[in-house]
């Protein structure tokens, strides 16, 4: 069986279709969180996820913050702004199933989380050391988080209690088995380490490995889109530079 692993869509309709068509085949698809937010597509971007019935989706932290279940003080303004269009946009099918989506997800082996294992919706895993910590509260050998927007491998060393960062490592299989992560695909509508692609991964259980892969979309569409609807020209530009 393949996984699809995506993360922090963000309403970015045109990376999100790309990806799809890119991704090749497979049987489920993983979403880690914060389908909206910042970008222009955000019920054509959940419409396109409800459509296959082999959707596993958590909420993130721009999720809630369009439900009004997030403190907005707590956004920068640009991103706040965007929440604030965001919940002008959304019909009450997309808000309904918003409103649905779980904090965290789990399987014998594997578990789903936007922000991390201690706090799902809202902290970010940036550090070794924060990791460290998430993995005293992670239940099962290995955690995929989003919500940094960038593609990461966090290994635990039961040799010696401590945590190291790899970089997830572009079209080359991960082996799984036998090893305690946390994982971070990146972002499919932002990310945000210097690479503009899209990111996404493939989870393969037969080979128990996971295959991190980007991919060229036109950026510039989206940013059009995005003016048009005069969202903020910082989250515009950013898209180009992936920061």
């Amino acid at each position: 069986m393949r996984i699809l692993l995506l993360s922090d869509i963000h309403a970015n309709l045109v990376a999100l279709e790309t990806v799809l068509r890119n991704a090749g085949d497979f049987d489920q698809i993983w979403c880690l969180g914060d389908v909206v937010g910042y970008g222009p597509d955000p019920n054509e971007c959940i419409k396109t996820l409800r459509a296959y019935n082999n959707l596993v989706c958590v909420a993130g932290n721009h999720d809630w913050a369009v439900l009004d279940k997030v403190d907005l003080e707590e956004f920068n303004p640009d991103a706040r702004r965007a929440v604030l269009w965001t919940r002008d946009q959304l019909d009450i099918q997309n808000l309904d199933w918003l409103h649905s989506l779980p904090d965290s997800f789990r399987t014998d082996h594997f578990t789903l989380t936007h922000g991390s294992p201690r706090y799902p919706i809202w902290e970010y895993v940036l550090t070794p050391a924060t990791a460290r910590v998430n993995f005293e509260y992670l239940d099962t050998p290995i955690g995929f988080i989003g919500h940094t927007h960038v593609p990461v491998i966090y290994r635990y060393h039961d040799d010696d209690d401590t945590v190291t960062a790899e970089p997830l490592p572009e079209d080359i299989p991960v082996p799984l088995d036998n090893s305690r992560l946390m994982i971070n695909p990146g972002s499919v509508g932002q990310p945000r380490d210097g690479d503009a692609r899209a990111a996404f991964a493939i989870l393969d259980f037969d080979t128990m490995t996971l295959m991190h892969h980007r991919i060229e979309y036109n950026i510039l569409a989206t940013q059009l889109k995005m003016g048009q609807a005069n969202l903020p020209m910082r989250l515009i530009t950013r898209l180009s530079y992936g920061w």
